[in-house]
This record gives C-alpha cells, structure tokens and sequence, in this order.
C-alpha cells in the first residue's frame, strides 16, 4: 500500500474561480433549467448538500461528485457580481477532497453517494424556504432530484413548530415522530407534549394521544354510525392527520350526542313495531355469558321454507356475499330470502318479548333476538310464548326434575359422542369445517375443541425489506361476530370448492407452524428447504440502525474483505451511524454501489447469503 493511499479524505474551501469539473464527473451535460431550479433552491436554502473533488495544483480542485451544485453555483455568481461579500459561504464553497485519484474515481462512478445526505429536518426546512419564495413543489422535486409524493410529505411538516424540527435534528424524536405532531393546531400543548417525549422513545400513537387525548378517529364506531357527514352537518370540529389518513373527530360530547340519538329514534322505531320492551345496549358486544342473558328466556321465530329454486338462489347469493362481490340488488334479494328463512315473530311473542339494540365495533347496528325477560318469564310461559325450562325446578311449583345435574351432562356427553361417531362417515365434511373454523373467527361458536395460539412472525418494529407470501399476510380470520346464520356461511365456503378448502386449510396451517421437536423440525427443514434472505434482506431500518457503529464497520469490513486500514474502510468508519447504516444497506441493495467497490463474484455471494449471528 502506498502512502498516499493512506491519506484521509479532508475538507477545505475554494474560491468558485479555482474550481472545475472533473472529467470523471458523471454529469457532464445538465440542462439550463435544471441548474436555474438548483441555484433558486441553493440561494433560498444554502449549499446543504457538499460537493467532492481532487486537489490540483496551485490550490485549485476538479469536482468529481456535485457537478451540477458547481454549475448552480457558478451561474449564482454571473446572476450576483457582490455574491463574494453577501453570501461568501456560497462564493467559497466547502469541498470534501479524496485522498487519491482512485478513490475519487470511485466517488465519481457512485454519482455523488460520496457526498453528505440531507438530515430530513434540514430538508424539511430548505423545501420550506423554497416554498415560502414562491417555488412551486414541481421545482423543488427537480431541483432536489426527488418526486412531487417526498416533496409534498416534507413540506406537511414545514410548518411545525421549530422546537420540534429542532428536536428531529437532534434525533431526539423520529421523522415519524416528528408527522405525529402534525395532528395538532395548538403550538402551546405540541410544545408540552414535545417535552416529555424527547429522547424517550415514545411511539407515533403514543405521541397522537397525548397531543389529542379528548378526541377520536375516524374508525370509531360511533363516527361510523353517526357517519362523516352526519357530524359536519351539526358543525362538529375534526382534525387531519396528513400521513395516516385518518381524521380526528374533536367535538366527542357532540359526537355521543348524535349518536344517543340515532340510536334512539331506532328504539322508538323497534317499539312500534309491537313489542314488550326495547332498551339500548351500550357496549359494542353482547354475549349470553358476560351480560346476564342465561337468565333470560328466548323466544324464536317461526321459520319458513323456500322453495327449491329459492333455496338454489339462495346458496348462490350467499356464496358471493361470502366473496364479497355482492351487488346492493343482490344483498337485498339475499336479504328478503333471509327474511323467509328467519321467520316473524307473532303478535303474542312481541307482547312478552323485547330487543336489545346495540352498535358493534364496526359501527353497524345490531339487534338481539327476541329475550323475555326473568319477570316476564311465568307469564310467557302461561301465554304458551315460552317453553317451560327442563334444567331447573328454580322458580317453579312443580316437583323437582328426577335427572340430576351430572347425569344431564353425561346423557349430553352420549349425545355429543353420538354426533361425533356420525361424523366420520364424512371425512370431506370435517376437512372443510376444520378449513372454515381456521378461516373465519367464529368466537365461542368454534366447530370444533380445537384452540390455536399466535405463532409471532412478524417483526415488533420495521417490517422493511421483509416479503412474505401473501398467504401469511392478508386475509386474516374472517369476524363473524355478528354473523346472523353460520350455517349459510358455511354452505357458501363448501360451494368454492375443494381447491379453495384445502388452499385456506394450507395457508392457516402454514401459519401455525412452530416447529415442535428438533428432529422433527429438522426433517420439515430439509424437505421445504427454508432460506431466510429468500425473505428478509437486512436495511437500515429493520437492522443496521438497531446496531452499534463498530459492528457496522466489522460487518463493512468482511463483506469487502478489507484490512483495517484500507481507505475504503476508514472512510466509512469516519460516517454518522445513519450514514453508516443507510450504506450497508446500499451494499446490500444496490448493484451500481457494488460496481464502484469493485465487489468479486465471490463477495456478492458472501453479501447475498449474510445473516446475523444466531439467524438461520
């Protein structure tokens, strides 16, 4: 190695007359305008982006990365002949100079990877500065070299407070953080809620909470019920979050107003309709198990029976409401079949009979089947509406049942082990009930005594550079919660076909998958051939960034299979840890930074095949 090779690249400024373009600047033509936009940008928001070269001979340099800031540069100083004196920063710009003619080479083919990213508070506030002249997004993305989509998301921050952009620079909050306070119109709580977060880690929601405590998104049941425009028209206030696309809804004793009263005009309706008693329910479930119902009496519909060409319709329409391609003509001839099925209740059982009404998670209303309730049960059961019940004498004046309570469970349990010596004569049945149970969230209405438990495998934090089938990622567990008939769900899931059975049956158990014992998990390994890069490829958010800086320059190192002292090494060591992890990851992602460190066919096998220590 020779001594030059073992100088370290430093910083000086040069007067713009001793600085030229370098021939192995990759941009050797850059349109007018282009460089017009740069230097508006660079004269409204400074030189943020440094520019690199070579030193030359009686103090000049050749620009090998930054060829168009030069150009900017230099045409700022034709367009302001004082520039020396008002803006010397600019008239003496700052250039990072290589250490050798290889190394500046390298700079030149990796187009400008060489140079100093921007900070995002510092692009923040430079796009901002652009805006606030008159520079249109359009010319702020041509002078940055980035899309309209990242100028827009900056500039959303532009106007936050400068105490929070302060904090960003200072990385004591996130850039998500940092969109998390956009949610807010009251500098003085942002500025509160910034002080106790800085630097401890608080999560995007976390922050949103604290900044609007007394408000509620969009997805709320209630806003759902009540709906969007339900709420504008009585004047409620809402506030946007630019980068979730949610909306916060800020008059909440204005929204549980509306909807109290929503909820009661469907009260008043119910109880025209004949019926002893309609009350509201107030939460957004309502289980026989958790609310008293056991004590209730039930009264059901009398059923009717559709025709065979009705019953052919029926399981048509249901197969693709269950797909979710249902038209509004077809849920309503669903619906006025469903009717038919689900029967009426008579005069007598309105008399003695009520509903509850409630609003569940998704903001749909519900109603309960007909209840009687424990007063009204004698009554009903004189009335011929309510079936005496056979499990107690509790409450009664006829003799006690001679069935004891354990010989009921053990006459259940013959009845049960009945039904389940039936079922193995159809094996395809079970097949699909097991594939229907996994797929769809049936709650305590489970087909079978079979109980599955989360196996993680997904990362806590950045999913980035992680792909998954899809199959493991979408379509969770459908929730049938509120689903009116089950056995009409189920005969449209069958009529999909044994191809879709088996295909949701695979995927659910794909994704309960553990492994169990080593052996065992051993020879699953070799027959499916797992390979976790296949998958995951390690970037700086969900992995560099999460890694001390001597153990990213022992990674760099070996990859490159570089002595401690190569030029390529110390450079890299000298890098902020950002900078550092946004590098790997280029490493490990970018063909053209390959090219520029001359990496070996063997070397991208290395980086292609690396994993962290204690990963598989």
């Amino acid at each position: 190695m020779t001594k030059q090779t073992k100088i370290i690249a430093t910083e000086a400024r040069f007067p713009l007359e001793k600085l030229s373009l370098s021939p192995m600047n990759p941009r050797q033509d850059v349109p007018e305008t282009d460089v017009i936009e740069l230097a508006e940008s660079i004269w409204a928001a400074g030189l943020i982006q440094s520019i690199a070269g070579l030193a030359g001979k009686k103090d000049t340099a050749q620009i090998v990365a930054g060829g168009r800031r030069l150009r900017a540069l230099q045409y700022l100083a034709g367009q302001h002949p004082d520039m020396a004196k008002t803006r010397p920063e600019l008239a003496n710009p700052m250039v990072m100079l290589a250490p050798d003619a290889e190394t500046a080479e390298a700079w030149a083919n990796m187009e400008n990877v060489a140079r100093r990213d921007l900070h995002p508070a510092e692009e923040i506030r430079a796009y901002g500065k652009m805006e606030a002249k008159g520079g249109t997004v359009g010319a702020i993305a041509r002078a940055f070299a980035v899309n309209e989509k990242h100028v827009y998301r900056r500039l959303a921050l532009a106007h936050l407070p400068d105490a929070v952009l302060d904090a960003l620079h200072a990385n004591e909050i996130s850039l998500s953080n940092a969109a998390a306070f956009t949610v807010s119109n009251d500098e003085k709580m942002a500025l509160e809620v910034l002080e106790t977060v800085r630097g401890e880690g608080y999560s995007d929601h976390q922050i949103k909470q604290m900044i609007k405590p007394d408000s509620v998104r969009g997805s709320d049941r209630r806003v759902i019920y009540v709906t969007e425009a339900g709420y504008d028209e009585a004047g409620g206030r809402k506030t946007a979050d630019l980068f979730k696309e949610q909306t916060f809804f800020d008059d909440v004793a204005l929204l549980d107003e509306l909807f109290d009263a929503k909820l009661s005009e469907a009260v008043e309706t119910l109880r025209a309709g004949g019926w002893k008693w309609v009350e509201v329910h107030h939460e957004s479930y309502l289980s026989p198990y958790t609310h008293g119902l056991e004590k209730f009496g039930s009264v059901y519909a009398e059923g009717g029976d559709l025709s065979e060409e009705e019953g052919e319709r029926y399981d048509a329409l249901a197969e693709l409401a269950e797909a979710e391609v249902l038209d509004e003509k077809g849920e309503a001839e669903l619906a006025a079949l469903q009717v038919i099925l689900d029967g009426t209740y008579s005069d007598e059982q309105r008399a003695h009979a009520g509903l509850y009404v409630y609003v569940d998670g998704q903001g749909n209303q519900c109603i309960s089947g007909a209840l009687v309730k424990p007063e009204d049960k004698k009554a009903a059961i004189e009335a011929g509406v309510l079936r005496k019940s056979m499990h107690s004498s509790s409450g009664s004046d006829g003799p006690k049942s001679p069935i004891s309570q354990k010989l009921r469970d053990d006459l259940g349990r013959v009845s049960r082990g009945a039904r389940q010596h039936a079922a193995l004569r159809d094996p395809d049945l079970m097949i699909d009930l097991l594939a229907y149970q996994l797929s769809h969230n049936l709650f305590w209405n489970d087909v079978f005594g079979i109980t599955t438990t989360e196996v993680p495998n997904w990362p806590s934090t950045e999913a980035e550079g992680y792909v998954l089938d899809a199959r493991l990622t979408e379509n969770p567990p459908r929730n049938m919660m509120d689903a009116k008939d089950l056995g009409a769900s189920f005969r449209a899931f069958r009529k999909k076909g044994a191809e879709h059975v088996r295909g949701e049956l695979v995927r659910f158990l794909a994704a309960q998958f553990k492994g169990g014992d080593e052996t065992l998990d051993a020879l699953v390994s070799k027959i499916t051939k797992p390979d976790t890069r296949e998958v995951w490829t390690p970037t700086a958010a969900n992995f560099f960034s999460r890694v001390g800086g001597p153990y990213m320059v022992a990674v760099w190192r070996d990859l490159l299979e570089l002595a401690e002292d190569h030029p390529t090494v110390t450079t890299f060591a000298k890098l902020k840890k950002v900078d550092k992890a946004a590098k790997l990851e280029a490493l490990f992602t970018q063909s053209d930074l390959r090219s520029a460190l001359g990496v070996t066919e063997a070397q991208a096998a290395r980086i292609d095949a690396w994993l962290p220590e204690g990963m598989e």
